[in-house]
């Protein structure tokens, strides 16, 4: 009852946010308007009463279907994860144009004329208009929502789940609805829409098709960040309280494995008790075991375990991977048993021989599991790299370190559980790896070129997807990046669409490194000190700046046809 009450209400929230704007002239022409009663000739079919109902359902079951297992079906048939989105943009334009020339409508209905003309024409049920909208509906992304995506993406079904996203798709759907039934209602109200069945259908076409448009070069997203969300402080206030966090739990995650690890305070300087551990899953294959055998944690008992989530290319992940080794070196014999889950933030990451030559880099001996569904790192309701886990002899969680530093006090707690689990054991002198971990705030934060998770683009000009011609402003705000001349931005990364491309960051760092592939060479000028990086193969890491004192400035790099930029991480 509890996700049935927050999606609802999550779901009400969010079908009055600003990111509804962009779908709401469609509901009110498509749902309302058409379905009211005209004047004229008596020849003129109306559109069914119901047909409001009937496009609002459509669209839930659609959006429903999309969020919960378009992802995993997309998956399993090897298709890109956009394909429903812009599938349902065509036919989004195929109703514009047929509402706009009824010739078109009549082509587009000859397959189904074996059925009642009433089913098929856009004057009729609405049902297919609900459809399409779903498939390329994008609300909001709040915590309610964002915890049914993960559920979907990580293939998380329950019961839980499905009631969840159900109540959030019907909460959405009531003020939809409600707008649907105003705008028949006006419709009907003034007279000089009542004669005029062909003018709505030509504006209910137009509407449609700029809908589609809109849609296919992201203007809801630019939208979003022109219109505050009035709605921000409603969604906190719904979802933090320990109550809606227990319902939701990670799009309703929290299972009998893993809900005592809330036990555990993140980086504490004592050991604590946080339940057994939850098993490690859903791994795709094993890197540093014999003949890549898979590992039981339950065969593991009477050894201290040290659990660590991490991705090759995460500059955070860099400077704590080596403390986690030179624990395995110091602690193995004495009954440490250190298991690396790589959770990847890339696809690239993905890629055993990626990781493999990653892991190579590090010195990284010991076992490490490749998590690409992210089932052991939804499994232990993580959200951060790296994490630290750290399970005593008996299978229980004593310790939980998110993100960087705590070092020494993790160590501390490595060697008392050891000696708890053998009190005879003769420890090694503490490591002595020297803790890097910038302060908080002091450098710029981790920058991504790809569309999809920028966050500090310079500008001017919207990023988007696609390729475009760029200029980089002549006052550049601190901690940001713009490109200049003409690129190719895709979802993780971008490279230049000429000969060359230029990248210029403003930053504030010890040390500043280029998640870079392809074949070229990168020229470098940081504050008009040159210098250049030779990219050749799989996406990896490169020092642009190597660590040294703190500072900042500009850097400007020359980025050749052929290269694929990913990020920027600072140290």
């Amino acid at each position: 009852m509890d996700l049935i009450i927050i999606g609802l209400l999550g779901g009400l929230i969010t079908g009055i946010s600003p990111c509804i704007l962009p779908v709401l002239p469609v509901i009110f022409l498509t749902g309302g308007a058409q379905s009211a009663r005209f004047e004229g000739d008596a020849k003129t079919k109306p559109a069914r009463r119901s047909r409001p109902y009937l496009v609002i359902l459509g669209l839930v079951i659609s959006f429903t279907l999309v969020t919960l297992v378009g992802s995993l079906v997309l998956g399993l048939l090897n298709l890109p994860q956009d394909v429903i989105r812009w599938v349902g943009i065509a036919v989004l334009i195929l109703i514009g144009v047929g509402l706009l020339i009824p010739r078109f409508e009549q082509l587009l209905e000859k397959p189904f004329q074996w059925l009642p003309r009433r089913e098929v024409q856009n004057r009729g049920s609405g049902f297919g208009v609900g459809l399409a909208l779903g498939a390329v509906f994008v609300p909001c992304a709040g915590p309610v929502l964002a915890a049914i995506i993960v559920a979907g993406a990580t293939g998380r079904i329950g019961v839980d789940t499905v009631l969840l996203t159900a109540s959030f798709a019907i909460g959405v759907a009531i003020p939809l609805l409600v707008f649907a039934l105003a705008g028949r209602g006006l419709v009907e109200r003034i007279r000089a829409f009542r004669s005029r069945e062909r003018g709505l259908r030509i504006a209910a076409g137009v509407a449609m098709l700029a809908l589609a448009v809109g849609l296919a070069f992201n203007v809801p997203q630019a939208l979003q960040r022109l219109v505050p969300d009035y709605t921000a402080q409603l969604q906190r206030d719904l979802t933090d309280n320990d109550q809606a966090a227990r319902a939701l739990g990670l799009g309703g995650l929290v299972t009998d494995e893993n809900r005592d690890l809330d036990k555990c305070t993140n980086g504490a300087d004592q050991l604590e008790s946080c339940g057994t551990a939850p098993s490690i899953k859903g791994i795709e294959k094993w890197l540093n075991t014999p003949g890549g055998e898979a590992i039981d944690l339950k065969e593991l008992r009477g050894k201290v375990v040290l659990i660590d989530f991490w991705a090759y290319s995460c500059i955070n992940c860099q400077r704590s991977i080596p403390h986690v080794v030179a624990w395995d070196k110091a602690y193995r014999d004495a009954g440490l048993e250190v298991i690396g889950i790589h959770s990847p933030e890339y696809a690239f990451e993905k890629d055993a021989a990626n990781v493999e030559a990653g892991a190579r880099d590090f010195g990284i001996t010991y076992p490490v599991a490749l998590d690409n569904n992210l089932a052991t790192w939804t499994n232990y309701r993580n959200r951060y790299w790296p994490a630290h886990y750290l399970i005593d002899a008996q299978g229980t969680v004593r310790h939980i370190a998110f993100g960087e530093g705590n070092y020494a006090a993790t160590e501390k707690m490595i060697r008392e559980l050891l000696t708890d689990a053998n009190p005879s054991v003769s420890l090694p002198a503490a490591t002595n790896v020297t803790d890097e971990t910038p302060e908080l705030g002091s450098t710029t934060p981790e920058t991504f070129l790809g569309s999809s998770k920028d966050v500090n683009f310079a500008g001017p000009g919207q990023y988007r997807a696609g390729e475009g011609q760029f200029t980089a402003p002549a006052d550049q705000a601190a901690d940001t990046f713009a490109l200049d001349g003409a690129w190719n931005v895709q979802t993780q990364f971008v490279t230049p669409a000429a000969d060359t491309g230029r990248i210029v960051l403003t930053y504030r760092a010890s040390e500043v490194r280029i998640v870079a592939a392809g074949q070229g060479t990168i020229q470098v000028d940081v504050d008009g000190k040159k210098s250049s990086i030779d990219v050749g193969g799989t996406p990896r890491s490169y020092a642009v700046i190597e660590r040294g004192e703190a500072r900042q400035g500009t850097i400007t790099l020359e980025v050749p046809k052929g290269v694929e930029a990913y990020s920027f991480t600072f140290g």
